[in-house]
């Protein structure tokens, strides 16, 4: 099939190459010359594990191709529209100005028949707004919510664990009887590798497939939230964090996943997704709904500063003019996503009292370094350990996790204090190495 995608950054320029590496001619439409001439070289303008493969073999074979021009995405059958939807300035709401211009750029080149599929993250309501703009072009519009973790989205595009198709009135109208199942059977094809393995494909009505994706998320944070709010009582009572989240995660009914108390999350998905959330519900009229999602939001805000604190506090109270390594500068590892990053909130704020803070990470310096000047970055860990008063693991990556040990990392600081922000130390190997170990939520 031809296939289009509108918006060609994280979500949409995997997207793209992974419809192509299944065998799909894929061309990709974006409003940044510098990250199409990127894309259209083979060449990932940003970090994410398996995508420069397929994007170089993509555009190799000739099945993908990328540029600015919205005429070339005449003649292909389906058009994904995969621009980010931000928190708007000032507010919780999503600022929906890139997928409105958006469909207002498509339409006049769509054709009858052709289906419009929509994956950026939405408020509820958005597709039944929009769907009139396509249908008057005698083309169907779709929600096909994306549910991409970063560091893996290669595969949950390629292999998702489930996939979400809404339609125009769901699956019980008159239009479903007569229409949809042609558009749903167009829909399997374009994912007919996942199809054919008996991906789950779910078929459902707009307002549920916009619900499903903010509703994932909601639930990712409330689980994280959770955890972080059980840290915040294990700290005044001595209890371990971990082996709570251990001990209840065998419940089969909660499991262990997202269970990992720390310095809470971050990124360009849950934190402005549940924001959007809360504020779309207020303008429903059922703020009450969501209420707790304000709650979650402030539970793992405070999970930054008791990191923070927990720096201070191992200092003796003040750590102007003392060297802090902090360990990570990406939200999450196997990215290089600084978005909302808690890692680089605490290295911000630890800068503004007067620390010597130096920020290493595998894959984000760049990023960070542009919206954090103030700070200093090293690419080599053993400088930024160097000298250091104290060590901050902020970005559990493998690096840090399984690789730095003790005795290596106690050569080269100056004290041997570490805090572990994200609890991916193992606290007996490191105090038994002389050092002063400081969890999240553990003793």
């Amino acid at each position: 099939m031809k296939l289009s995608v509108i918006g060609c950054g994280y979500l949409g320029a995997v997207h793209a190459a992974a419809l192509a590496s299944i065998g799909h001619q894929v061309v990709g439409v974006d409003v940044d010359e510098r990250r199409v001439t990127a894309l259209s070289e083979g060449c990932a303008p940003f970090f994410e594990p398996g995508l420069p493969a397929i994007l170089a073999e993509g555009v190799d074979a000739g099945r993908l191709s990328f540029t600015t021009d919205m005429a070339a995405v005449s003649g292909a059958s389906v058009h994904f529209i995969a621009v980010g939807t931000p928190q708007v300035a000032g507010g919780y709401a999503a600022d929906l100005t890139y997928v409105e211009a958006a469909f207002t750029s498509l339409v006049p080149y769509l054709r009858r028949g052709d289906i419009v599929a929509g994956k950026s993250t939405v408020p509820v309501g958005t597709a039944a707004r929009l769907a009139a703009l396509v249908e008057n072009a005698g083309a169907t519009l779709v929600w096909n919510p994306e549910f991409l973790r970063e560091g893996w989205a290669v595969q949950d595009t390629i292999d998702p664990d489930r996939l979400v198709v809404g339609v125009p009135g769901g699956v019980s109208t008159r239009f479903a009887r007569t229409t949809t199942e042609t558009v749903v059977q167009t829909m399997k094809d374009v994912y007919h590798t996942a199809v054919a393995k008996g991906t789950p494909f779910i078929v459902t009505d707009y307002a549920t497939a916009e619900l499903v994706k903010v509703a994932a998320n909601a639930f990712l944070a409330t689980k994280i939230s959770f955890i972080n709010a059980m840290a915040e009582i294990a700290e005044v009572t001595g209890a371990d964090v971990t082996q709570l989240a251990d001990a209840i995660g065998h419940d089969a009914r909660i499991g262990r996943r997202f269970l990992g108390a720390g310095i809470g999350f971050g990124g360009g998905c849950l934190p402005k997704d549940i924001r959007a959330f809360s504020a779309r519900a207020e303008e429903l009229g059922r703020a009450e709904s969501v209420q707790f999602l304000r709650e979650m939001d402030a539970i793992n805000l405070r999970r930054r500063d008791r990191a923070l604190q927990l720096v201070v506090d191992a200092l003796g109270g003040a750590v102007f003019e003392k060297k802090i390594a902090v360990l990570g500068a990406a939200f999450k590892p196997h990215s290089d996503d600084i978005r909302d990053s808690p890692a680089l909130d605490v290295a911000a704020r630890l800068k503004g009292l007067g620390a010597n803070v130096v920020v290493t990470d595998p894959q984000a310096l760049q990023n960070a370094a542009r919206v954090h000047p103030q700070l200093t970055y090293s690419e080599s860990l053993d400088e930024t350990l160097s000298g250091a008063d104290a060590v901050l693991v902020v970005t559990e990556w493998d690096e840090y996790r399984r690789q730095l040990t003790p005795a290596h990392a106690g050569s080269l600081v100056a004290s041997r204090i570490v805090i572990d922000g994200r609890n991916c130390l193992d606290p007996a190997t490191w105090r038994a190495d002389g050092w002063e170990y400081y969890g999240m939520g553990r003793p």
